[in-house]
């Protein structure tokens, strides 16, 4: 089952953080009303929601911004890949800090059934567009090889470089290599040039494996490869400069 599909059949796990019983019985209540939403964890304070976030998979955090020790601004600034966030809370005056830091909505207490359905169907539909860009990222990550009547699925970002063989290329993995039947022309056309660099004639390297360049030698992983002096200026300007190839 691929994510969007889990998406269908799965709600959203929300974490509830906020320092009032009242105002968490009230979201725990109207999360209750949807199907698409399920209350994984509740937390009193900004510190045990930062436990709850290392252990658990948390979709949709509904986070008050009043709270003792660590406010839930500075709760969410701290956190390096917070999930989908609504700000709560009883004062406006903080609007502008809650959209700074890229939340879904921001809700008003007392909160509405109304504003607050609207506030997650926000964050229903940003959630979906995630998946659909991680789904999308993953296919434009794949390709397939042809071992003689089998097609084998690669993931491009593993591989460590492609080495010419004749009328063959060798494809390294970080466990494994293939041998495929096919051009090296042809395996560059496979690849994405903003991350893969054609060396030398005979080897294609990934540039995010190389560890080093020395001279005309590039070292990946545990690999020396041979670096064309027709191709160690451009090597240079990509890896070294931060100048990134466009396809």
């Amino acid at each position: 089952m691929n994510n969007l599909n889990k998406m269908k059949t799965q709600p959203l796990k929300c974490l509830i953080v906020d320092d009032e019983l009242g105002a968490v019985e009230g979201i725990k209540l109207y999360i209750e009303k949807l199907d698409f939403l399920e209350v994984t964890q509740v937390s009193f304070s900004a510190i045990e929601a930062h436990h709850v976030l290392k252990n658990e998979k948390i979709d949709l955090m509904f986070l008050d911004i009043n709270m003792p020790d660590l406010t839930g601004l500075e709760f969410l600034e701290s956190l390096n890949d917070p999930p989908l966030t609504i700000m709560t809370t009883a004062y406006s005056e903080h609007a502008l800090d809650g959209f700074r830091l890229n939340v879904i909505d921001y809700l008003l207490k007392p909160i509405g059934f109304q504003r607050f359905f609207q506030a997650v169907q926000k964050a229903k539909s940003a959630y979906t567009s995630q998946l659909t860009q991680e789904v999308k990222t993953l296919k434009e990550e794949d390709i397939y090889i042809k071992q003689g009547d089998t097609f084998i699925r690669i993931v491009w970002s593993d591989i460590l470089y492609v080495e010419a063989m004749q009328n063959y290329v060798k494809i390294h993995l970080q466990d494994k290599t293939h041998l495929v039947h096919q051009s090296m022309n042809a395996t560059v056309e496979m690849l994405p040039n903003s991350v893969f660099f054609r060396i030398h004639k005979s080897y294609l390297v990934n540039l995010f494996h190389i560890n080093s360049i020395n001279g005309g030698r590039v070292y990946v992983k545990n690999y020396e490869l041979p670096l064309s002096k027709y191709r160690r200026e451009e090597l240079f300007d990509t890896v070294v400069n931060k100048k990134l190839l466009s396809k």
